[in-house]
């Protein structure tokens, strides 16, 4: 009997094996994560008039076909797409789910971490970064640059997906608060406007100072200025067991004063010390809303959905190079230091 919840790498790759996620090209080094799956730019980018959802009857094709379209990038030697716009971009893989199998999909840490809103899209979709069971088809992903243009080409990855056998079922919450009081002698980042380009294709290469003011300890407060975008951790440790995943969200929607995250799922291993993740934060991707904000140290910020994984994963989150196991407060990988 198959056990319900979020399958593991090992099942992943099953699913491949099987049809059930198909692509031209192999997988990649690291793009199976402990319960998630890396999906790459496909050639094509398309700049868009206005975000959209097809609806039951349309595929996404048929909505391009529309007037919707502005032009097509070619991102085969590279191609800068702006913050301000909005582009769709087909992904290299496409998805055959049978039986009771799902798929939910989010930005990766590092998309979140440079501003960069994304949605992935289905055929006959109603909602955004979801694939029922029984999908077939294509999927593509919505990229929005907010603060910072990047340089993108076939391959680079953006989003994940994460597969799910049966009903989505929380096992437990647990809500993260700000840490105000400091790492190091600063509490977050603020993003720099009119900043240069991030080339998705170098990792560690870029200089932080030209693209981020550090923000210095200030007595454990600190105001968010509406429309800025701020990298800021929380006060507690994240643990993520081996046998559960988790998601975060927002902690009061209704406030709306500021947005704490694009990228919100924890690979099953995540803060585990037995995977050198002791003393892991969350770090909290954080856009000011509407009028500014009062925020101060300890404040609620977001909530950890906690999900059981359908079986371990053969390689915990912090096994296999991770950018962010054990992170504190931390830019994303893109960034040198």
């Amino acid at each position: 009997m198959s056990i319900a919840g979020i399958l593991p790498d090992t099942e992943i790759t099953d699913l491949a094996a099987r049809g059930a996620i198909n692509c031209d090209l192999p997988f990649v080094d690291t793009q199976v994560q402990p319960a998630s799956l890396d999906l790459r730019l496909g050639h094509t980018a398309y700049r868009l008039r206005a975000s959209f959802l097809p609806g039951r009857s349309r595929t996404v094709q048929d909505v391009l076909g529309s007037g919707l379209v502005m032009h097509e990038l070619d991102l085969t030697g590279g191609a800068v797409l702006e913050t301000g716009c909005v582009y769709l971009v087909p992904l290299m893989e496409t998805l055959a789910l049978n039986g009771d199998v799902s798929a939910a999909m989010n930005p990766k840490s590092s998309t979140g971490r440079i501003d960069v809103f994304t949605r992935v899209i289905a055929d006959q979709a109603t909602t955004f970064d979801h694939a029922p069971a029984g999908y077939t088809g294509p999927l593509y992903v919505e990229i929005s640059p907010r603060t910072f243009s990047i340089l993108a080409r076939p391959g680079d990855r953006l989003v994940q997906a994460r597969f799910r056998r049966g009903l989505r079922q929380a096992t437990r919450e647990i809500t993260v608060s700000v840490d105000l009081e400091g790492f190091d002698g600063k509490v977050g980042y603020r993003a720099r406007r009119h900043s240069g380009l991030i080339d998705l294709a170098k990792i560690g290469q870029h200089d932080p100072r030209d693209f981020w003011e550090e923000i210095d300890v200030r007595q454990g407060r600190m105001i968010l200025d509406p429309g800025e975008f701020y990298i800021l951790a929380s006060r507690e440790p994240v643990i993520i067991p081996l046998d559960e995943a988790a998601e975060m969200a927002p902690i009061a929607p209704e406030i709306g004063e500021f947005r704490a995250h694009y990228a919100g799922f924890f690979d099953p291993g995540f803060g585990v010390a037995e995977a050198g993740g002791t003393g892991g934060r969350a770090v909290l991707e954080v856009r000011g809303r509407d009028v500014p904000f009062f925020l101060e140290h300890s404040q609620a910020a977001a909530r950890l959905v906690y999900e059981p994984m359908a079986a371990r994963p053969a390689r915990p989150y912090g096994m296999q190079g991770s950018n962010y196991q054990a992170q504190k407060l931390k830019l994303a990988k893109y960034f040198s230091g």
